[in-house]
């Protein structure tokens, strides 16, 4: 029997193990999922959970009661023969084993870009993952608990100020969901009455350039108005326990730095050997690595070209492009079973939403510009649809209608109390 191997249970692995179960007859093909997690996580909402508004498990799709004939592999994949046609992976148990394949999709997804900045490996904590954002939660409320408990004025306005660097989509989502957060709860924290900052860097010249002015404009603008520090053009030059030194010469006491500044493909993309643009895999219309019929490459770690925009444009690194994505991956790599001709990949991006918590949201759905409470709602609207189950849908919808009704208990779970917390240790690379 043939077998089809997927790499990756992110919004174009699963899409795609999916798809192919729909699409195969049970004995035409073997289906494997190299995976380490065992759920599929929506990652659009982990701003919301690292604020308290959803809860954890409502943003995953568990691969288990979704997927039915697909075997999972609990591992990752640190290697890829394209020669042999194998890839090598490496169980959570710590095994190392090769699985072989006919068809590859790959799709690991992506981890936090970091930089060679002095302190930020040691110092730095990310939102890529479900426990960075259990993780952020967790530390925003400690310092705010530990500043209260201390006299020291430096040692209070450090914990009392929180840097996010990266004025991109996860950037300015967690700037502004968080600075909510806190901002509520300074009322139960008089003694620090005045002393909550929070800075948004990024070394671009504008917010959320990859989605247009519109986007960019109005989230600076609500940002502004909350009171978050907004400066353009200018990113960190070194972090320390308690500060962090910014490259236009100023230094701001801090004890927390949230690294949002982009993302790069999983090292097994580079294994590969084939050419790649700023990473990621150079491949085809039919996303097909270039030479190698039945070695498909998207979302995150494929340069896909994009139909609908000038020629050399390449797709976003965005959810839509990726769920989009799976499908004709999955239609391929069935069509490469059976010897039949290969789909194009072609969308036009729908617009994006920008939830920046409460009532606040901006949103281009369709080229239409909103922002203010009729952009959340069209935001709200968007990520229920877009939610990897119908549980998950009841879920998220649950926990914004008790939130919205009780408030936050402003508690501290603390499963991740003996955690360094680094981008290292929480994305295991």
């Amino acid at each position: 029997m043939a077998r089809i191997a997927i790499v990756g249970s992110g919004f174009a692995g699963y899409g795609c193990a999916r798809h192919l179960e729909r699409a195969l007859r049970p004995a035409e093909a073997e289906i494997v999922l190299i995976t380490p997690m065992d759920y599929s996580l929506y990652t659009p909402l982990l701003p919301q959970v690292a604020a308290g508004v959803v809860q954890p498990r409502s943003i995953v799709a568990p691969l288990h009661r979704k997927l039915h004939r697909t075997k999972l592999l609990p591992g990752a994949a640190r290697s890829v023969d394209l020669d042999a046609r194998e890839v090598e992976v490496t169980k959570l148990c710590g095994d190392h084993v090769k699985v072989p394949f006919d068809v590859l999709v790959l799709c690991p997804g992506s981890m936090t870009r970091t930089f060679d900045i002095p302190g930020l490996a040691e110092h730095a904590h990310g939102l890529k993952t479900l426990s960075e954002a259990v993780y952020l939660r967790d530390r925003v409320m400690l310092q705010l608990e530990l500043a209260a408990s201390t006299d020291d004025k430096q040692e209070r306005a450090s914990r009392c100020s929180f840097l996010v660097v990266g004025g991109g989509y996860t950037g300015s989502e967690t700037a502004a969901c968080l600075q909510l957060l806190t901002s509520k709860a300074m009322r139960r924290f008089p003694e620090l009455r005045g002393l909550l900052r929070w800075t948004l860097v990024d070394v671009a010249a504008k917010l959320l350039p990859e989605l247009g002015d519109h986007l960019g404009e109005a989230t600076e603008r609500i940002l502004r108005k909350r009171g978050v520090d907004v400066r353009l053009g200018v990113t960190v030059d070194k972090i320390s326990a308690d500060s962090a030194e910014l490259t236009d010469g100023t230094t701001l006491p801090t004890s927390t730095v949230i690294w949002a500044a982009g993302v790069t493909p999983r090292p097994v993309v580079s294994s590969l050997g084939t050419e790649t643009a700023k990473s990621r895999l150079v491949v085809g219309t039919d996303l097909q690595v270039a030479g190698h019929p039945g070695v498909f490459a998207l979302g995150d770690a494929a340069a896909v070209p994009d139909l609908t925009r000038e020629q050399g444009a390449v797709c976003g690194a965005t959810a839509q492009h990726a769920t989009r994505q799976a499908e004709t991956a999955a239609r391929n790599a069935v069509a490469t079973l059976r010897g039949t001709a290969l789909s194009e990949y072609r969308h036009q991006d729908l617009g994006f939403v920008v939830d920046l918590g409460g009532l606040q949201a901006t949103a281009d759905p369709l080229g239409v510009k909103l922002s203010g409470p009729i952009a959340q709602l069209v935001t709200r609207g968007y990520h229920l649809l877009s939610a990897p189950s119908g549980r998950a849908k009841a879920r998220v919808s649950g926990d914004w209608l008790i939130n919205a009704l009780t408030g936050d208990d402003l508690i501290r779970l603390d499963f991740l109390q003996d955690s360094s917390g680094t981008l290292a240790e929480l994305e295991r690379t």
